[in-house]
């Protein structure tokens, strides 16, 4: 399994070069205009439910950055959206009861006929996309080298990025698969609960919350119809702050787990080779020793501060770290920019009141809620 990994992460190193993330950025930009869209919609309700509508917006920015395809609205989306949320149930419940452990115990249990039956849809999913993605290539539509196609000019998707590296034998079909599917499934889940509780927590901090609107403001000047660029992003400082004192509350990915391949000593204890290790990233984000007043928003932790490499991982740390994080912090900044120029945030769910639920990434037990107001006519947006 190490041999495969580090095989497959020097491969797709190259897919996070900056001129890739780069021409992301275009596609995670055009998608936030239709959330913003899906947002003045709500104007005049008390509350909207965040987790829908923002779940809705990353999995369609994750179809056309990872497979370059548009989920349908409707049913396609929903069996799609479903499909993945049941494959984390599943593991979920497989993780919490021991005794399921075991492959030949747990082909006999519901979950995995849940299991497999959303797999197979997922897979014939990603397999049509794959085909359909390569007739194109064989019938010289190009679809990654930025030329135009029925005048049309191709995005870039990390599909085709995968479909080269095919070409050259570095990966097969069912590797491309198991990228793309990987991809899709921590990309956008992850990205939407650490959007919803960011939010929702700006919401409640209105200081902060004119703080970034001021940095904003100083980047787009009284343009009101400028779209952000990329270059723009760079310069949003304080947002980056806000937006990394945001993932150590709530940590998209609460624990990880590491197989420990040598004898190691953690607290004075020996914990031998061969051990799994379980690592709190919830608690470790809340560790007054390195937080002082940990409950507290204080974005300004992250201007200057130092401290230890690894006691802050929401991304883990190491040669196993996540490899979207650069892709991740860029679409949150894209869609933060985007709603704090247009909206104001007003506070509905207060952070004293979220209780989380067990789940492959942090979820709250409830619905996060906020208020969206408009902001005067002298306000822009991304």
């Amino acid at each position: 399994m190490g041999i495969k990994w580090h095989q497959r992460r020097k491969l797709l190193t190259s897919a996070f070069h900056f001129n890739i993330l780069k021409q992301f950025s275009h596609t995670i930009i055009e998608q936030t205009e239709g959330l913003l869209g899906f947002v003045q919609a709500e104007l005049g309700s008390p509350r909207t439910d965040l987790v829908p509508i923002i779940t809705k917006a990353t999995l369609r920015i994750m179809c056309e950055t990872s497979m370059g395809t548009s989920l349908r609205e409707g049913t396609e989306s929903k069996k799609y959206f479903s499909a993945l949320h049941t494959i984390g149930y599943c593991i979920v419940n497989r993780m919490i009861r021991p005794w399921l452990y075991p492959d030949g115990i747990f082909y006999l249990s519901a979950f995995w006929r849940m299991e497999k039956s959303a797999l197979k849809y997922l897979h014939n999913f990603t397999n049509q996309v794959i085909q359909e993605r390569k007739f194109c290539k064989a019938t010289n539509e190009k679809v990654n080298d930025g030329s135009e196609v029925h005048g049309q000019k191709k995005k870039q998707a990390f599909l085709d990025l995968l479909l080269v590296n095919e070409r050259d034998n570095k990966i097969d079909e069912n590797g491309i698969r198991e990228e793309v599917d990987t991809f899709m499934f921590e990309g956008h889940d992850t990205t939407a609960m650490a959007l919803c509780f960011m939010i929702m927590r700006i919401a409640n901090e209105s200081i902060v919350q004119n703080s970034i609107l001021e940095e904003l403001q100083r980047i787009f000047g009284n343009d009101s119809h400028r779209q952000v660029t990329f270059e723009d992003l760079c310069e949003m400082k304080y947002l980056e702050c806000c937006i990394k004192e945001s993932l150590r509350l709530y940590p998209s990915v609460p624990f990880i787990a590491r197989h420990i391949n040598e004898d190691v000593t953690l607290g004075g204890y020996r914990v031998p080779a061969g051990t799994i290790c379980q690592i709190n990233v919830f608690d470790i984000h809340r560790d007054e020793a390195v937080y002082p007043d940990p409950e507290r928003f204080m974005p300004e932790r992250f201007l200057n501060g130092k401290r230890h490499p690894y006691a802050y991982i929401p991304f883990s740390a190491g040669p196993r770290n996540c490899i979207g994080m650069k892709f991740a912090m860029m679409e949150l900044k894209v869609v933060m920019c985007g709603l704090l120029r247009r909206f104001r945030l007003e506070p509905v769910t207060r952070p004293a009141d979220v209780r989380f639920t067990g789940d492959l990434v942090l979820r709250a037990a409830h619905p996060l809620y906020v208020r969206f107001v408009s902001r005067d006519s002298s306000s822009s947006d991304c």
